[in-house]
C-alpha cells in the first residue's frame, strides 16, 4: 500500500511538472501590440535587414526575457536599449519575448543571398 500511495505522488509531481513547463511565457497578441517601439531597430517581426540591430525573431523566449531584464537592470549596456528596457514591466518582457519568439526569419545571410539573387 505504500509503495502504490509513493507511486501515485510520484505521478501527481511529474503530472504538475508537465503543466509548469507547458505554460507560455507571456501573451503572443500582447507582444505584439507593445513591440511598435521595436519595430523601428528590428525590423516588423523582429528581422532587421541590418547587421547591426541583433535578430529577435525566433530567438528562445527565456533568452529575450533574460536580456530585456539585463537591459532593465543595467546588467547589460546599451544606450538606446538600456532606456527603452527601463520603461518595461516584468509583464511587458514576457508579452514581449513571447511574441517575437514565436515569429519565424531565415539567418541575416541567407536573406541576404536571396535578396541579391531576385
Amino acid at each position: 500500500m505504500k509503495s502504490i500511495s509513493c507511486f501515485v505522488l510520484i505521478l501527481a509531481a511529474c503530472g504538475l511538472v508537465g503543466v509548469a513547463i507547458a505554460q507560455p511565457i507571456g501573451d503572443v497578441e500582447a507582444g505584439r501590440s507593445k513591440s511598435q517601439a521595436c519595430v523601428a531597430c528590428h525590423g516588423e517581426v523582429g528581422a532587421a535587414d541590418n547587421p547591426a540591430f541583433p535578430m529577435l525573431a525566433g530567438q528562445h523566449a527565456d533568452y529575450l526575457v533574460y536580456a530585456l531584464e539585463a537591459y532593465r537592470s543595467g546588467d547589460r549596456n546599451n544606450a538606446i536599449m538600456n532606456g527603452q528596457a527601463a520603461a518595461l514591466s516584468d509583464e511587458d518582457i514576457r508579452d514581449l519575448a513571447a511574441y517575437f519568439s514565436s515569429q519565424n526569419a531565415a539567418l541575416y545571410g541567407l536573406r541576404r543571398k536571396s535578396a541579391k539573387s531576385d
